[in-house]
């Protein structure tokens, strides 16, 4: 049993006894979350530190899969298209520009619209001063 002090074989070590703090304190440490995430985690999978590990690597890597765009997927391409309200083509262009991040991808479609938005300014002022 995870909380029997006597036993301190290799049974006792892969289990996390949410009752005693020292453990919660320990785990959460490890896994590098808070006590309430680490809390969630095993009434989800169970006491097991290989099965809350796992669960643990496959939420970050799909945060980390949420900010990326996968080009050779086409809803990929359909969906951050619509969101930044560009055609695929512009896109594919600004990944290959600056990568494969969303927010790397939203700074460049930001940065394009300002310089856009200043040429246009830059027109309409000498228009009206040739005029």
């Amino acid at each position: 049993m995870a909380d029997n002090k006597k036993k301190r074989g290799g049974a006792d070590r892969a289990l996390i006894a949410l009752s005693e703090s020292y453990e919660v304190a320990y785990w959460s440490k490890k896994f590098k979350v808070t006590p309430a995430k680490l809390k969630a985690a095993v009434k989800k999978v169970g006491h097991s530190a290989k099965k809350v590990e796992a669960y643990f690597k496959e939420q970050r890597h799909k945060a980390a899969d949420r900010a990326r765009i996968a080009i050779s997927q086409p809803y990929e391409v359909r969906y951050w298209s619509k969101k930044f309200k560009v055609t695929p083509a512009r896109l594919k262009t600004a990944v290959a520009a600056v990568g494969h991040s969303s927010k790397k991808v939203a700074a460049y479609f930001a940065a394009k619209k300002k310089t856009a938005k200043k040429k246009k300014t830059a027109k309409k002022t000498v228009k009206r001063k040739k005029g």
